[in-house]
């Protein structure tokens, strides 16, 4: 056993770690995996989740930082500048009213398919392609242009994940607007 570990190749992002070999290939792998996700879950699952969860995270970004200086006329006496104040200032109804749109939303892509168990069953689809490109981003473009846009994306979302988690904490710590 001692000369498998010692043959195992190792991770570019966490040096000291063996490089989890379920991730090699994947758009946006640099072998972290220093819990062991990918050997006890489904990769495209694994992807579908780091792709959503990315999208999320840059709308919340940039949501949280425009919701304090732009606000439509008939919300005007619901303002407030600390973002992470907003949901006690609609209340439970609007809270409840988007986890209940993003839960019809989840069920109607995955055709009634939720879990990570059967998400990807009988189907080819791949993590994080819904069809949806309204604006044609991907029309014409090469595998290599579409695989490039696609790492654009895994980064920028990794990038926001930690930007919205950081300015949400910023608000909570310093009990003050960002900017």
């Amino acid at each position: 056993q001692s000369s498998t570990a010692l043959n195992a190749e190792f991770s570019k992002a966490v040096p000291f770690l063996t490089n989890p070999s379920k991730t090699d290939g994947l758009i946006g792998s640099v072998g972290f995996d220093p819990i062991g996700f990918s050997d006890n879950f489904d990769m495209k699952w694994l992807q579908e989740s780091e792709i959503k969860h990315g999208r999320v995270a840059m709308l919340a970004a940039a949501g949280f930082m425009v919701q304090q200086f732009v606000n439509f006329p008939m919300y005007s006496e619901m303002h407030v500048d600390d973002s992470n104040m907003a949901p006690s200032v609609v209340g439970i109804s609007a809270m409840l009213q988007i986890v209940c749109a993003a839960g019809v939303e989840e069920w109607r892509t995955n055709k009634g398919k939720i879990t990570m168990e059967d998400m990807f069953e009988g189907t080819d689809r791949v993590p994080g392609d819904f069809g949806f490109d309204p604006m044609g981003q991907l029309k014409g473009k090469s595998e290599a242009e579409i695989a490039d846009m696609k790492l654009k994306e895994i980064k920028n979302g990794r990038l926001a994940m930690l930007a919205i988690g950081g300015m949400i904490h910023h608000n909570f710590i310093f009990g003050e607007p960002l900017f």
